[in-house]
């Protein structure tokens, strides 16, 4: 069995979701077919290093979506919609330039701009804070192949990045600075949307002929259930689309 990229030990039921696609991925990289066994409870929980107890849960789930078919007394089976690979799949958590990467582009990380503020009524909402409480508000954009490909407005509780702002670079992962201090996204909860650039951004940078983007808004929750990270991401529409299965 080939090892899914970024796969992590589960440790909490809140990690059933993420060892889910991690199966998943697993069903496509190994290029199983519908009618396929899976590998038994045992092999799996060996192979992610966790818990039978972690694998049943995730394996629950896809059976729940129909991606994969259990038979009593003979184990488990991928179904026809669980053979099926899915590019760019909207119920997929995944990083700005992981996605941009996974398009084949070169991706370049541009900071426009890193303070410090305080939690208006909306982002109070969203990270479960109050109003005025402090949250870093970082402004990038994101390149690939030299060419704008999404613009992202990135709130973070400020209690989950400590330190002074200038020690750290804003043009890495946020997620991966997030893990560097121990929290790890488990879901995200998000809303896509057809939306123009705000105009203080689309004049300032000269972005407004690419108008409309595709607006994906998340609030990003960890293995604890702590909302750390809202996620204002505009894509270039043209150039970035997701994909979910319908079933009837």
């Amino acid at each position: 069995m080939t090892s899914p990229a970024g796969a992590r030990p589960a440790k909490r039921s809140t990690m059933a979701p993420q060892l889910k696609e991690a199966i998943r991925q697993l069903i496509t990289q190994d290029e199983m077919g519908p009618g396929d066994q899976l590998p038994t409870e045992p092999e799996l929980s060996e192979h992610f290093g966790v818990s039978r107890n972690k694998i049943r849960e995730a394996l629950k789930l896809l059976e729940q979506d129909g991606l994969v078919t259990a038979i009593q007394g003979r184990g488990r089976f991928v179904s026809a919609l669980g053979s099926v690979p899915i590019e760019r799949p909207v119920n997929i958590y995944e990083s700005i330039t992981a996605l941009l990467q996974g398009l084949g582009y070169k991706v370049t990380n541009v900071v426009l701009s890193v303070e410090e503020g305080t939690a208006d009524a909306r982002v109070a909402r969203e990270l479960q804070l109050n109003e005025g409480d402090p949250v870093i508000r970082l402004v990038r954009l994101r390149l690939g192949d030299d060419q704008p490909m999404v613009f992202s407005i990135n709130i973070v509780r400020r209690d989950a990045l400590p330190g002074p702002l200038k020690f750290r670079n804003w043009g890495a992962s946020v997620t991966k600075s997030l893990e560097g201090h121990g929290h790890y996204i488990a879901f995200s909860i998000a809303r896509l949307s057809a939306a123009n650039l705000p105009a203080e951004y689309s004049k300032t940078y000269d972005l407004a002929r690419y108008d409309p983007w595709l607006l994906v808004e998340e609030t990003c929750v960890t293995r604890e259930g702590k909302r750390l990270l809202y996620a204002i991401d505009y894509h270039r529409s043209s150039e970035i689309a997701f994909n979910v299965v319908r079933r009837r």
